[in-house]
């Protein structure tokens, strides 16, 4: 079978859909990516697969958009594959009803975050988004999201009545305790082994909550703050460099950028901390809790089911920096409850977003897993 894996921008296709289209290839299909133009395809490209680059925008413009959906019923009826699998709000509508006008045979969409769901945005951003949803709803034979509370508000809301959760996953090979790395990284940055370091992987917007990091690190002078990640060129809004630059941390403010190390980074820290806004459901928690750190978290959809309070880390309200700076103090004054956190953490990460089981289940029900010969009859329906 052919199947086209198609999101929004390369960051999207690179950390996300990427091991997907290595599961799909090893299971015997063709996989084919699609997003708009950027760097991060280089790596996919060398891994030998296609990606087909479309005029995709993140912001509101209805001619753009026509531009976007005309390419891509174009290419798809060019490329006449068996499934198309779309990604992200924006590019999952086109994509979606892209392929119903070309007359794909399954149309499958995974939802990453319903933006109506964002109590940030104005009204009638979210009215328009849920009209979206619910319309390329209508076209799409398989309707999967990353978190159980998205798959009930599907449900709940009649988006779409067969909704069903397939998480995320990382390796927990790749993502571990992992001691030469910590004591190699924290000599290469020059940071002894007894300063307490809270690391934060994301893009540099404000929504993952940087104004209240700020905030929260400047009551708590003995903490270092890590910040992996930037701004992508789509990316809108204030610039969180100048906001965290502004609140005096000095010398214990590490802006690392766009790294490929993160693994080593997140073992060379103490606490992770993602104070969002709004989630889908984060692939650096995960990452955080297979490398077995506490997670300091908001209480938004996604890191709300991910982090038990108490026991794999601490959650705290969206938007308080007072709140954020206890939990973060709370868990540096005490190593022994970061340890037993974090232990519980990865416990949970390995039973619910271990990467192989995710993408076996996520394989299942695209209807693209390879069973041995006889044993088809034998699996289980997903639940």
């Amino acid at each position: 079978m052919k199947i086209l894996e198609i999101t929004n921008v390369d960051f999207s296709l690179r950390h996300f859909l990427l091991p997907l289209m290595r599961a799909i290839r090893s299971a015997g299909h063709e996989t084919v990516g699609g997003c708009a133009e950027g760097p991060l395809l280089d790596g996919v490209r060398a891994e030998g697969f296609r990606v087909i680059a479309f005029p995709f925008v993140r912001r509101a413009s209805p001619l753009a958009h026509l531009r976007a959906f005309r390419a891509l019923v174009a290419i798809l009826r060019a490329e006449k594959p068996d499934v198309v699998h779309a990604h992200m709000p924006i590019s999952g509508f086109l994509t979606r009803m892209a392929a119903w006008w070309a007359g794909v045979p399954t149309i499958a969409y995974t939802c990453h975050g319903f933006v109506f769901n964002y109590r940030d945005e104005k009204l009638t951003s979210r009215l328009i988004s849920f009209l979206l949803e619910w319309t390329a709803a209508r076209v799409t034979d398989v309707f999967l999201t990353v978190s159980e509370a998205e798959a009930a508000d599907a449900r709940r809301l009649w988006i779409a009545r067969n909704a069903v959760a397939v998480r995320n996953g990382r390796d927990p090979s790749i993502f571990r305790p992992n001691p030469d790395a910590r004591a190699a990284t924290r000599a290469a940055l020059g940071v002894p082994e007894d300063r307490v370091v809270v690391i934060a992987v994301s893009r540099l917007v404000w929504h993952k909550g940087y104004p209240e990091l700020a905030e929260a690190m400047a009551t708590l002078p003995e903490l270092e703050l890590w910040v992996v990640g930037e701004r992508l060129a789509s990316d809108r809004g204030a610039d969180m460099v100048a906001v965290l630059q502004a609140a005096g941390l000095g010398d214990r403010l590490r802006l690392l950028g766009y790294r490929e190390d993160i693994p080593d980074l997140m073992a060379a820290a103490d606490i992770f901390t993602l104070p969002s806004r709004f989630e889908g459901l984060p692939m650096s928690v995960i990452e955080a809790m297979l490398t077995g750190l506490p997670v300091v978290a908001t209480r938004v959809r996604g890191p709300d089911e991910q982090v038990v309070q108490d026991v794999t880390g601490l959650k705290v309200p969206a938007g308080d920096g007072s709140a954020l700076g206890a939990a973060l103090g709370r868990l540096a004054a005490d190593k022994a409850l970061r340890q037993r956190m974090g232990e519980a953490g990865r416990a949970r990460a390995l039973e619910l977003y271990d990467e192989a089981k995710v993408l076996a289940r996520t394989l299942d029900l695209l209807g693209l897993a390879v069973y041995p010969a006889g044993l088809e009859e034998a699996q289980d329906p997903p639940p």
